[in-house]
């Protein structure tokens, strides 16, 4: 996963990119299934570490139509799983869709699921739970996303 600045970021001395005000980057997120969850979590902080930034929210976002973001139980690999089997059991690929492209259910996932998170960030960390993670969601794959990471002053 890569990250690119907004146009209005500086790039500061460690190497991360900063905007005076609200700090915009794109994290880059390449999948490599149909359906999939790829943990996230580490990076978002990464990026919020670098930004040198403190008591904000940090509001992550996708541009696609078939894919989401989300929060959930990191500590247990099993729970992506349960989650995929589960979405793709209630919206199956086979089914009298009337999209010609072929991936309704992608899009009707990515609805539930939803395209954006926000998170408080305190003492340059993200406030998540003990068994927390951010994903990425993937309901059309395989292909190359953008997430959009936003920090934003309170």
């Amino acid at each position: 996963m890569s990250w690119q600045p907004s146009k209005k970021a500086l790039r500061i001395k460690s190497g991360a990119f900063l905007y005076c005000g609200d700090c915009e980057m794109i994290l880059t997120v390449k999948t490599g299934s149909k359906t999939e969850l790829v943990d996230i979590t580490s990076r978002v902080q990464k990026l919020v570490s670098s930004s040198d930034t403190n008591d904000v929210l940090c509001m992550l976002f996708v541009p696609h139509t078939t894919a989401a973001v989300t929060i959930n139980e990191s500590a247990d690999p099993s729970v992506k799983a349960d989650i995929l089997m589960i979405l793709n059991d209630i919206i199956p690929w086979q089914a009298d869709y009337r999209h010609l492209e072929g991936n309704s259910p992608a899009h009707i996932k990515s609805t539930i699921v939803g395209a954006s998170e926000l998170i408080a960030i305190e003492n340059a960390k993200l406030v998540l739970g003990t068994w927390q993670g951010i994903f990425f969601c993937e309901f059309d794959g395989p292909r190359t996303r953008k997430l959009h990471v936003r920090l934003l002053k309170n």
